[in-house]
């Protein structure tokens, strides 16, 4: 069978790693850089590592290991912002991979139903109690980001933006929330809608989703494009989340935007692009 390319993720711990393949020691929320900004081999690193299987880039087997603190390995521990602001895809998304891996077995190692030790069930990302049979696979936390627009007459159409109050508290980013149980995607996106800023919406469609490791192990981000029913209702703030919320000309938003590799900033960018009557 024809090796996939790009980054696919997996688990298959079947055969040991090769000293060729690509290793990723996880200090905390910090990963391991060579000298060249890269990730190092497994035959590079000393050996006594407890290499997890996090899936294949390109073909070549990936390994995380949890370090317990940043010994003095060759190369440079970084963050996962600092690496995805730096490394073009697919090997962002890999190192969120092994940190969200390393995380989830890290805070998943004893039952919760009767404190039995989990083993590990091999070919998955997922762990079982030998006591009594509990199936544990890791969680993925979906969470909805969403731009919204309105039409100005005789004007440029306007973005809405907001300011959070907590993490990066000067950008302006978008109306975010994570998804409930029992809710869709696009109903999440109403609800955080109104709830954040206390505007009502056309129905969302779908733009795109993203790894996102910033937000702990296991969050996916999808992102959506919308209108305000109301092209004249203004946003009125929670004021728990939320510090500010404007509307914003495309063609005069603020330099204040995420970074160019997150999900939030290909949705501003891909709005503001939009071709103008």
């Amino acid at each position: 069978m024809t090796a996939r390319g790009g980054f696919v993720p997996g688990a298959d711990g079947s055969a040991p790693p090769a000293p060729a393949d690509i290793a990723l020691p996880v200090a905390g929320r910090r990963l391991l850089t060579g000298r060249d900004g890269r990730f190092p081999s497994v035959g590079d690193l000393p050996a006594g590592f407890g290499w997890v299987p996090v899936g294949t880039l390109d073909g070549v087997p990936a390994w995380a290991a949890e370090v317990a603190d940043e010994r003095d390995l060759p190369g440079r521990w970084r963050s996962w912002r600092e690496l995805a602001a730096d490394l073009p895809e697919p090997l962002a998304t890999l190192a969120g991979r092994a940190l969200a891996v390393v995380t989830w077995r890290r805070t998943h190692r004893w039952c919760g139903a009767c404190r039995t030790e989990l083993a590990d069930v091999p070919g998955e990302t997922a762990r079982r109690c030998p006591g009594c049979d509990l199936y544990v696979p890791m969680p993925l936390s979906a969470a909805v980001l969403v731009a919204i627009t309105r039409p100005r007459p005789g004007g440029v159409d306007e973005l809405l933006l907001v300011r959070h109050t907590y993490g990066p508290t000067e950008l302006w980013a978008l109306v975010a929330g994570f998804v409930e149980a029992g809710e869709s995607l696009e109903a999440a996106a109403h609800r955080e809608v109104g709830e954040e800023v206390g505007l009502a919406i056309a129905e969302p469609t779908y733009f795109g989703s993203q790894p996102w490791a910033m937000s702990g192990p296991g969050t996916l981000l999808a992102g959506f494009t919308t209108t305000a029913t109301d092209p004249a209702a203004e946003p009125v703030v929670d004021a728990k989340e939320l510090s500010e919320a404007r509307w914003f000309p495309l063609d005069a938003l603020p330099a204040e935007l995420p970074p160019a590799y997150s999900i939030s900033r290909w949705l501003i960018d891909a709005v503001a692009a939009r071709p103008r009557p």
